[in-house]
């Protein structure tokens, strides 16, 4: 005897027989299809959505930037996620009359085959730009790098955490991502990977119209599409020209790994210029013996330390002495007698540039 399941499973199956078997799929796949093997895939893909259905599409990278668009949308819109091997690649977003919602699910793998064509043509770019910027990066003059024309550059350098698996695999990835960003930002840039003693550095050199921009949206493109935990060091514009990127590009090089270096959290980055003037004399162990000193005359005090937190609040403070008290919880007049003890034991004034410079230097040693 048949059960209602299985009278309802053969109706379906009827069905979907029936619409594999019509011609007017054969004509919307074939029109997919074409959409997303074409040149510019993402625009022909969003145009043919709404040519057909009258509603709206729009792709994004994964980093927000919107790549195309089309339609309007007139009522709720429904955002797909598209990833490939837990690669966050973009997003589709659709608002479509009810009849032509069936097609999402379909449009939405188009839009990833779209997304990765543009990706794939983008890879073939690279590794003709790849050994342009491995000539510059070590001296060596470049043919096509008069490509990158007049306009000012920089160079970023990327790492990953030690340990990470398929550190090789990785990089490329992040390198591969980069570029697409920059190519969909209409800048021209060039990416490799750089073997290292202590692991590899993905790098990138782009013509630069908004540094900090331009910066913060790379560091968020590399996170967001491939969920790494990228520490990223930026350098200053360099001037443009051919012969002066040339000069530049080894000053380029040393500020982004400086900048690097300056970028403590795991996931973050920092641009040269933005970065404190003072780290790398922080850094590299030169103040070992003034932090050794300051720290001895305030052990000479006995208490626990107090006063040297003191100081280090007071050194981060912008306000009035009131203000520093509540935030320390004491008294203002014991935070005057502590900052007294202190200049007593430290030789000098609170107002005085040299024992400040001192006081900064040295605690910002201990924190290295």
């Amino acid at each position: 005897m048949t059960t209602a399941v299985e009278v309802e499973a053969a109706a379906q199956a009827t069905l979907a027989f029936a619409a594999l078997q019509s011609p007017g799929l054969s004509t919307l796949l074939g029109a997919l299809r074409g959409a997303a093997m074409s040149p510019q895939p993402e625009r022909e893909l969003v145009e043919l959505t709404v040519n057909w259905t009258g509603g709206f599409a729009e792709i994004r990278a994964s980093w927000g930037d919107t790549v195309a668009s089309a339609g309007r949308a007139t009522g709720p819109t429904e955002t797909t996620r598209l990833d490939h091997h837990e690669r966050h690649v973009g997003t589709l977003t659709i608002a479509l009359p009810a009849p032509w919602q069936v097609l999402i699910p379909v449009l939405a793998e188009y839009a990833l085959l779209a997304r990765l064509r543009s990706a794939a043509a983008g890879a073939a770019r690279r590794r003709v730009g790849e050994r342009m910027l491995d000539a510059l990066l070590s001296g060596q003059e470049a043919s096509g790098s008069d490509g990158l024309g007049p306009e000012a550059f920089a160079l970023a350098v990327a790492t990953l955490p030690p340990g990470t698996p398929r550190e090789d695999q990785a990089l490329d990835l992040l390198a591969a991502v980069g570029e697409g960003y920059f190519s969909e930002r209409r800048l021209v840039g060039h990416s490799t990977v750089r073997a290292g003693g202590q692991g590899g550095m993905a790098v990138w050199l782009w013509t630069t119209l908004d540094l900090s921009r331009e910066a913060r949206e790379l560091h968020l493109s590399l996170t967001s599409s491939t969920a790494l935990a990228v520490r990223l060091g930026i350098s200053g514009r360099q001037a443009g020209g051919t012969r002066e990127m040339i000069a530049g590009i080894q000053t380029a090089l040393a500020q982004a790994r400086q900048a690097l270096s300056a970028t403590q959290r795991t996931r973050a980055y920092t641009v040269f210029h933005e970065m404190d003037a003072l780290h790398s004399l922080i850094s590299d162990g030169s103040l070992n013996v003034l932090a050794a000193q300051v720290n001895a005359q305030l052990d000479t005090l006995r208490d626990g330390g107090r006063t040297a937190d003191t100081l280090r609040a007071y050194l981060a403070h912008r306000g009035t002495l009131a203000e520093l008290a509540l935030a320390l919880e004491i008294h203002v007049n014991t935070l005057r007698y502590r900052l007294r003890r202190a200049e007593e034991v430290l030789g000098g004034r609170m107002g005085d540039p040299a024992l400040l410079a001192r006081l900064y230097l040295a605690f910002g040693a201990e924190t290295v």
